[in-house]
């Protein structure tokens, strides 16, 4: 009998190919998954999906707060980070099993205001063996303030040993938000990213860049057994960016300088 009181959420998913492929395809790779083959890390963000009506979603396409993510009163969501630990494969066309624990939540004064931080914790198994933990972790806080002076960003590396360019179009941006189905309109309606969240542009998802990171590990060091990864500046649509490593550390640089994320494979 589980005895645990934090709050869990358990789903299925048969993996289809189809949905890998789809995001092969969203993220520029030459490959197309098949039923069977090996998928790459943090490509489980395209299964697992919890359709909801319309009527239970914020007013940010995310569904309402307060079943495993308690409602503490803040409006603006973010991915802030997330740290993975990669048991053993998932393949394609097997079905697999993802428990969702609640693992911390709790509000806070930062120096603009009240904060909400939540971790969720996410256990994925396939034929009866854990394949993926992942920890996600979530900052809510209260609407933008117009007339505040926005933070400073840290400015990135140049040291880098190895460097990517990347940009994004509004066409990826709604493919990534369709495939993994990320509802949160900051992606993809540019009235509700400017004017309601205060960004200049559409946002690129923290998710992506982070698996943009993982792919690029995969290809340098080989085989992922651990990706951290935090989020440090949003990145717009319209902005070039590069995927920087050195090391295991990797991170991406802004068209200015600035750093938008730090990893460690």
């Amino acid at each position: 009998m589980n005895t645990d009181p934090r709050p869990t959420l358990s789903q299925s998913d048969d993996m289809d190919p189809a949905r890998a492929a789809a995001l092969d395809v969203t993220l520029g790779r030459a490959v197309q998954t098949q039923a069977g083959d090996v998928l790459p890390p943090f490509y489980h963000q395209a299964y697992f999906w919890s359709p909801a009506p319309a009527e239970v979603l914020g007013r940010d396409g995310h569904p309402r707060v307060g079943g495993i993510i308690p409602d503490m009163g803040l409006q603006r969501r973010m991915w802030a980070g997330g740290r993975l630990t990669f048991h053993s494969p998932l393949r394609a066309g097997i079905r697999a099993k993802k428990t969702t624990t609640c693992e911390t939540s709790q509000r806070k004064e930062g120096r603009t205001g009240p904060l909400g931080f939540v971790t969720l914790r996410h256990d994925i198994e396939q034929a009866g063996q854990l394949c993926v933990t992942e920890w996600q972790d979530l900052v809510y806080r209260q609407d933008a303030d117009p007339t505040s002076v926005k933070p400073t960003a840290p400015s990135a590396p140049n040291d880098a040993e190895t460097e990517d360019a990347v940009s994004f179009s509004t066409t990826q941006l709604f493919r990534y938000s369709a495939v993994t189905f990320n509802g949160h309109r900051i992606h993809y309606d540019l009235p509700y990213a400017r004017q309601i969240e205060g960004y200049e542009g559409l946002v690129v998802h923290g998710p992506l860049l982070a698996q943009l990171l993982m792919l690029k590990a995969l290809r340098e060091l080989g085989p992922l057994e651990a990706f951290s990864f935090r989020a440090t500046s949003p990145l717009m649509d319209f902005e070039r960016a590069v995927l920087c490593r050195r090391g295991r550390d990797l991170w991406v640089r802004g068209p200015d300088g600035r750093q938008c994320m730090t990893a460690q494979a």
